[in-house]
């Protein structure tokens, strides 16, 4: 690589590979440590021939190699000395902090030096540089962020997640478009079900948003459309895709994420009145854990741009670089490029 990358050892070349992967090594709560550890597992459990870049800063990073006894050399690091905080303005990152991890890893994506990047730092520093950098898809208004929701059947991608409070029928068209390719390409639906939320079932119900959505979601052949579905209906599994305004998606992300701290709260009370070995929760405890499912894809924007939680564990970063292998190997920025092309050809 032409951006002096250097691998645990020196500067030792290897072989080209498939899928090269930025991670920003200074993003989660216990950075670089959560990084380093979901790399390493990555490495070790994924495809041989995914290449993975700490982006962050290098003595810290390397601090943390010396916990162990050997570093793959598909890892390497570029030195990145400054780190986004949360007080830091969302959209003035790229020009305050140009070395930061954020914009030093979106900037790899942008000259084609890695395809994905992966971040538990700021969300809206992650957003707002991912746009600047990779800029939208032709025809696409807004980008949005997709979220994983567990449901009883199988998990279901939300979008938007938060990144567009105050949107209109087409956007909320766009969402479902980009939705159901992801859901197509890296969640393995064949044809993803596509569902609009909104306070009741039968077509007409809701705000004039949700109204006209409907109506341009009917006419979408590409999109299979399979009406609205109520909050209450999600969990029961009902759609592969549900769409709605980033406000909304947010209150509901939210009350998802709270709702699943405090059932699993209430597991583990239960389980230690009842005694070790009572109760086998190991599979509820895995449904309702973000870190099963990576992170979130910022769909819409030319790559692939996943962010993760703030309190991502090794095991949410390992599982964030395989979503994005995934949308690399898919193909999956391209086939939303020419679904939205095509829709808007025909329109």
């Amino acid at each position: 690589m032409a951006i002096g990358l250097r691998g645990p050892d020196c500067e030792v070349g290897i072989a080209d590979v498939a899928v090269r992967i930025a991670l920003d090594a200074m993003g989660t709560d216990r950075a670089p440590q959560s990084e380093v550890a979901g790399a390493i597992k990555a490495l070790a459990e994924l495809d041989a021939d995914i290449e993975i870049v700490l982006v962050g800063d290098e003595t810290l990073i390397r601090a943390e190699f010396e916990k162990y006894d050997r570093i793959p050399q598909r890892l390497r690091v570029l030195h990145a000395p400054d780190r986004v905080v949360a007080s830091d303005p969302p959209a003035s990152v790229i020009r305050r902090k140009p070395k930061s991890s954020i914009v030093m890893g979106l900037r790899l994506h942008q000259s084609g030096e890695v395809d994905a990047f992966v971040s538990a730092g700021s969300t809206g520093a992650v957003m707002a540089t991912s746009l600047f950098t990779l800029r939208r898809l032709p025809g696409v208004d807004r980008p949005a962020v997709g979220t994983i929701l567990p449901t009883s059947q199988d998990v279901c991608l939300l979008l938007d997640a938060g990144a567009n409070v105050d949107c209109k029928p087409r956007h909320l068209v766009q969402f479902a478009q980009l939705g159901s390719v992801y859901a197509h390409d890296t969640m393995g639906r064949e044809s993803p079900r596509v569902a609009l939320l909104n306070i009741g079932m039968e077509p007409g119900k809701g705000d004039e948003l949700t109204a006209e959505t409907y109506r341009l979601l009917e006419r979408q052949d590409s999109i299979n459309f399979v009406g609205n579905v109520e909050g209450r209906h999600i969990i029961e599994g009902v759609c592969d895709v549900v769409v709605c305004d980033g406000f909304v998606g947010n209150v509901l992300l939210k009350f998802y994420e709270s709702v699943s701290a405090f059932i699993i709260g209430l597991l583990k009370e239960q389980v230690g009145r009842l005694g070790d070995g009572v109760l086998d929760l190991e599979n509820v405890f895995r449904v309702l854990d973000y870190a099963e499912y990576g992170g979130a894809p910022l769909l819409g924007v030319g790559g692939v741009s996943i962010i993760c939680h703030g309190e991502s564990t090794p095991k949410a970063i390992r599982n964030a670089l395989a979503v994005a292998g995934r949308a690399v190997r898919s193909d999956m920025v391209k086939h939303a490029a020419e679904d939205i092309s095509a829709a808007e050809e025909s329109q």
